[in-house]
């Protein structure tokens, strides 16, 4: 018998898909994917179908719930014009809605619960609205003044955590970068359709993004192992914890490692909206994919919103160099998840397994 069952709800995402990567080849446990569709690659995981916006359809997993010991919150309900919806009272709303219908199915049927992890951000101090306190660190206030979802799912776990033997964890990853289709904040798609259309006119990868930004990014298999880690260790519990990979970029920095994963020369900084100009790839991406046999699907379908997110993270428009956006990783260091990688390494890893399992040409 399964020494712990852990539910992972948001299961087709970035994280989510991470997550059952992750337990599914650690063994030991019984694993469950919640989420609206079925996952890709399940991992060894069953299965549950659930919109989390439905407290109807919340309430029919709760057999499939039963017993749960860990539960891995990494859904996420993002508004169509992400960055503007990041700050919309509505999709604070929907988010806080998706977490407390999944509890309140739950927690009747897991008496055994352990561990809850919940996934927030960078956006946690602000970095959506203002130029961050460098190094922003966990425990300052300050972050509260913001509107934001995190704070409706924190202050609703905090408040039903009392007196339970449970417990919670927040992770706020920096830029996670892994391999996920038809996600708001995957680059590797984003980037790989980009890169695409330039390989076929025989061109360099040229850079689209504007001005440069010190910053940081995290692998999405590291952020995994740290939500693994968080799930058992006595230092994390009640706490909130920075996840990067331990070292900084700048998007032109690291631009030589992408178009050497991607068998291509990097190019010069020609600014480009990626979001506004996708609509004119989507006949060739479907002759792409037939022409190399992808199982990637069309074009929407495969990048979702993250045309939009590469802009707002490569920084579209801006001509002058950004405020740096860096994080303190000692809290999770010295409570004892220490884990790092390199980011150029992280960037030729994703970028190659896309292009290996046919997601890229």
């Amino acid at each position: 018998m399964a020494l712990k069952k852990v539910v992972v709800a948001g299961a087709t995402g970035l994280v989510g898909s991470a997550a059952l990567r992750h337990f599914g080849a650690s063994g030991g446990c019984e694993l469950v994917a919640l989420s609206r569709r079925k996952p890709r690659n399940l991992y060894g995981a069953r299965y549950v179908q659930a919109d989390l916006t439905d407290a109807a359809q919340c309430a029919r997993t709760a057999p499939e719930l039963q017993g749960a010991t860990h539960l891995i919150y990494a859904a996420l309900y993002e508004a169509p014009n992400l960055v503007d919806g990041w700050r919309d009272q509505s999709q604070i709303r929907t988010n806080d809605e998706m977490l407390r219908n999944l509890m309140a199915v739950l927690e009747p049927v897991a008496p055994s619960l352990k561990h809850l992890a919940l996934l927030q951000g960078t956006k946690a101090y602000g970095v959506h609205v203002r130029p961050l306190a460098v190094p922003a660190r966990e425990g300052r206030s300050e972050m509260y003044e913001q509107p934001n979802f995190y704070w409706a799912q924190e202050n609703f776990l905090r408040e039903l955590q009392q007196g339970k033997p449970w417990h919670w964890s927040i992770l706020r990853p920096v830029l996670i970068v892994g391999e996920a289709m038809g996600g708001a904040m995957d680059l590797i798609p984003a980037i790989g359709v980009y890169a695409a259309m330039l390989r076929e006119e025989g061109r360099a990868l040229d850079y689209p993004g504007g001005a440069a930004r010190v910053s940081q990014a995290v692998d999405v298999d590291l952020l995994a192992r740290a939500i693994a880690w968080a799930g058992e260790a006595e230092a994390a519990r009640n706490e909130a914890f920075n996840v990067t990979n331990g070292d900084v970029l700048t998007w032109q920095n690291v631009w030589p490692a992408i178009a050497e994963a991607l068998d291509m020369k990097p190019g010069a900084a020609i600014p480009l909206s990626l979001a506004a100009t996708y609509p004119q790839w989507i006949a060739l991406w479907d002759a792409l994919r037939r022409k190399h046999d992808l199982i990637a699907p069309g074009l929407e379908a495969f990048v979702g919103l993250s045309f939009q997110y590469a802009d707002y993270t490569m920084r579209h428009g801006h001509t002058e160099p950004g405020p740096p956006s860096i994080v303190s990783t000692v809290k999770i260091n010295r409570a004892g998840f220490t884990e790092m990688m390199d980011t150029e390494d992280m960037f030729r890893k994703w970028f190659r397994q896309a292009r290996s399992s046919r997601l890229l040409p």
